[in-house]
């Protein structure tokens, strides 16, 4: 019995790929016979454009994948990179230097912003990006089964119409090679009505998919350089308030650090209800006191606007755009703040005097700190 299903078995099998092989050999002779132009060919216009655009679409969205792999990869580059910078500022920075903890924390902040971007970008967009690339690989596959499928329509369509043509009819090979005609017809138009609605749609879906990546990602990209940003802001502030403690300690003067500029910024433009406005009689009383202000027992009037003269004491190199760089010895001419909520605690608006002297004007202004002068 078992003996007997084995070569039931193994004669199916041989049915089969008797089968098979037939079909190829059969296909291989239609695209012969096409190429050659001795069969016509079944063509759709709309469809091949379909198809070299479903080729563009799956080349475009490979690279996309490839340059967004390279892209979440140089954001790991640059976050270890990062890590190890902050980290080797964090071992160096000496516990008595002012800002110490303010450091260590920085250096913290920046390591989890770097890892949030980086994850946020793999959770989101690759994820994303690889379904998105997903549904290609099926639709390729029917692509190619549909076109094997029309060359079998083409063949049985071409049998047919030699059974019909030929000098001595067979009616029992005309109509089994009709059968075969019609069953091969229906295979074919069942796979290319659902190619024809599908790749239209999967063409048109490219756009909305290209703006939600490149929109989430620009997105993503603006909290995280916001972020970094007011972090290296904060740096930066402890590295001037650091500078300043070490040409303090150079000059042998007690230094106490005063608030961050922009911390002094945003407390002078906020109002309270109890502040009452500055009139213009006070104004006009600065500035005619500016104007009548004299220098060190000289009956010299100072330049109209300057308030007094202060001598730097120490060199302080300018850290934005708005700062007066100045070497120690320069004579800075104090002058008046145009607006004075403008004004941070412990800043002063000047203008060099050897500027003035040169120029005869004071617009090479720009703001100092006061702990690096001398009121002269």
């Amino acid at each position: 019995m078992a003996e007997e299903q084995g070569k039931t078995g193994k004669g199916i099998n041989t049915g089969k790929l008797a089968t098979s092989m037939q079909k190829r050999l059969s296909r291989a002779q239609e695209k012969v016979l096409q190429k050659l132009g001795k069969a016509d060919e079944t063509r759709d216009t709309a469809f091949e454009e379909g198809v070299a655009n479903f080729n563009k679409q799956m080349a475009e969205g490979t690279k996309l994948q490839k340059d967004l792999r390279a892209y979440l990869a140089a954001v790991k580059t640059m976050h270890d990179a990062s890590k190890r910078l902050q980290d080797c500022l964090a071992d160096m920075y000496e516990p008595e230097w002012f800002g110490k903890e303010e450091v260590d924390t920085i250096a913290e902040e920046t390591d989890i912003l770097w890892s949030d971007y980086h994850d946020k970008l793999a959770d989101n967009s690759m994820i994303a990006m690889d379904n998105y690339l997903a549904q290609f690989p099926d639709i390729k596959a029917r692509i190619a089964k549909r076109d094997r499928k029309m060359t079998d329509y083409d063949s049985a369509r071409h049998h047919f119409g030699s059974l019909q043509k030929g000098k001595k009819q067979d009616q029992a090979k005309i109509a089994k090679a009709e059968e075969e005609l019609g069953r091969a017809q229906k295979v074919f138009e069942e796979i290319n009505v659902d190619l024809q609605d599908e790749l239209p749609q999967l063409w048109n879906s490219r756009v909305g998919f290209y703006v939600n990546t490149f929109q989430s990602m620009a997105g993503y990209q603006q909290r995280f350089h916001k972020d970094m940003g007011k972090l290296n802001q904060d740096l930066n502030d402890v590295m001037t308030k650091l500078d300043e403690q070490r040409l303090a300690k150079k000059a042998g003067k007690d230094w106490k650090p005063g608030p961050k500029k922009s911390e002094a910024a945003a407390a002078n433009h906020s109002v309270t209800p109890d502040a009452a406005p500055k009139t213009d009689t006070a104004v006009a009383a600065a500035a005619g006191a500016a104007t009548t202000a004299v220098t060190n027992g000289s009956s010299e009037a100072l330049p109209a606007g300057v308030i007094y003269k202060v001598k730097a004491m120490h060199d302080y190199a300018a850290t934005d755009g708005d700062e007066l760089e100045m070497k120690a010895g320069d004579v800075v001419l104090v002058l008046a703040w145009e607006n004075p909520d403008e004004q941070d605690d412990g800043w002063l608006m000047g203008v060099k005097e050897s500027h003035w002297l040169e120029n005869k004007d004071l617009l090479a202004k720009g703001v100092f700190p006061e702990n690096f002068t001398q009121k002269l």
